[in-house]
């Protein structure tokens, strides 16, 4: 059985620690814990670093000199509470200052996005457009894909990473729609919703209707058609 997720929970809960140490932990062989941290090492869960003292004149160097700790990608493995967070920071700004303080965060959230993605996009076609685009949320995502139909093109999202919160809030999701209209520089369109129901988000492209120059951000507008009713 492998003992790599309690090499984890022990990092996570007594570490950093060294082979030795983490093996007396778990009552384990130094062997079976040296091959599971070489290999979470290789998988990025792990970072080794140099234990205090290691260093001193005459210290010999190698395995017993080094402490293992989670590294930044493990800790997301653990439980998180992003989802809540986020949800009462919304409830919060509504609170404070209404539906038109929201509407200018979502619209500073969309400056953003946009001012990150432009360069990135600056001189090319339309179709290599959608393809960078389809990693809107993060590089390479492979939850996101390029779909044409009757010339239209369409964004396909199978995976919303922030669905709970745009479940709560769904004024979130304008800024995708936004984004992707400032960006593209025509109307978008969210033909099916992962809230209606549908277990993905379409956005149409809608290139016979260009984006005005200037046009402000709007919170989107759900059609009958893209309800689920």
């Amino acid at each position: 059985m492998s003992t790599a997720p309690a090499v984890l929970e022990a990092l996570k809960r007594a570490g950093p620690l060294s082979t030795r140490e983490l093996a007396a932990h778990l009552q384990v062989t130094y062997e079976a814990v040296r091959q599971q941290l070489s290999e979470l090492t290789r998988s990025g869960w792990v970072t080794a670093e140099r234990a205090a003292g290691a260093t001193a004149p005459g210290r010999k160097r190698g395995p017993a000199s080094r402490q293992y700790r989670l590294s930044a990608a493990a800790e997301h493995l653990f439980p998180k509470q992003y989802d809540e967070l986020s949800v009462e920071l919304v409830r919060s700004v509504l609170e404070q200052f209404g539906g038109a303080g929201v509407v200018a965060l979502l619209a500073r959230m969309t400056e953003a996005r946009v001012a990150r993605w432009a360069p990135q996009l600056r001189g090319l076609g339309l179709r290599e457009k959608l393809n960078a685009l389809s990693a809107l949320y993060r590089d390479r995502d492979a939850w996101m894909e390029v779909e044409w139909r009757d010339g239209a093109p369409a964004l396909i999202e199978r995976n919303c990473p922030f669905l709970n919160v745009a479940t709560a809030h769904p004024a979130i999701c304008s800024v995708s729609v936004n984004t992707l209209s400032r960006l593209l520089g025509c109307r978008v369109v969210r033909e099916q919703r992962f809230q209606a129901g549908h277990g993905r988000c379409v956005f149409r492209v809608r290139l016979d209707e260009p984006r005005p120059a200037g046009a402000p951000f709007a919170l989107e507008i759900i059609s009958p058609a893209s309800s689920g009713t």
